[in-house]
């Protein structure tokens, strides 16, 4: 009985310790992307271990990081308005966004994302795709951590750094380059809003060539862009 005992104490202590270790672990990590430029994401190894096991030998993964302050305004705004834009009041989760979904989830649709742009950037930096409640719960965890060691500004320049524009295309610099060869700073309203259009799937919807859903997507974009007063929305 003693010895039973004496185990479960030490498996207890095991536990613990792992458990601290391994927050401990995640808060270093974030709190170092403050001011580290990520090499790559979740996400990106995610699909480059999926080219690679489909044998896609010609998948090129296009991405490197640019400051924000070298990104057109244009394009934080048009993200803004197109993910999220309680983006600058909220603390990490869009409460409102979250009661829809399961209001619209109770009335017999199918239930749909809500995410913040915080909750992806959680995602995509640290985390694997798919709906299970160990990943949100992580998200969840994550998204903490981002709002309480990153100002908006760096949420924001993490976001449409490691944001998927196309298949294997991620960031500012490689979508504005490879669709509009220009670079990110010279990125126009009309562009940033294309970008924006296709990010809730942008391995089936094109950039370069936009169908009437993202033609008009982004046309609203813009709209909504108008209405919030333009970057100034955004306090950056």
């Amino acid at each position: 009985m003693r010895a039973r005992r004496s185990f479960f104490h030490r498996l207890l202590r095991w536990t613990a310790g792992l458990v601290l270790g391994w927050i401990a672990l995640t808060l270093l990590m974030v709190a170092t992307l403050r001011f580290v430029p990520p090499l790559s994401s979740a996400v990106m190894l995610g699909r480059q271990l999926d080219a690679r096991l489909d044998g896609q030998k010609d998948f090129r993964l296009r991405y490197h990081w640019t400051p924000i302050s070298k990104v057109s305004a244009n394009l934080p705004i048009a993200l803004v308005a197109a993910e999220d834009q309680k983006f600058p009041s909220h603390h990490g989760f869009d409460v409102d966004a979250i009661q829809d979904a399961l209001a619209d989830a109770d009335d017999g649709a199918r239930l749909r994302g809500a995410s913040t742009i915080s909750q992806q950037v959680a995602k995509n930096l640290f985390l694997w795709n798919g709906r299970s409640f160990v990943r949100k719960g992580l998200e969840a965890y994550f998204t903490v951590l981002i709002e309480l060691l990153w100002p908006k500004q760096r949420i924001i320049e993490v976001y449409l750094n490691i944001a998927e524009f196309g298949d294997g295309t991620y960031g500012a610099a490689a979508a504005s380059e490879r669709f509009f060869r220009v670079a990110p700073a010279q990125l126009n309203s009309h562009q940033a809003a294309l970008l924006a259009a296709v990010l809730p799937s942008p391995r089936k919807l094109h950039v370069d060539r936009p169908s009437p859903y993202v033609q008009r997507r982004a046309d609203w974009i813009e709209r909504q862009v108008r209405q919030l007063g333009g970057s100034a929305y955004l306090g950056l």
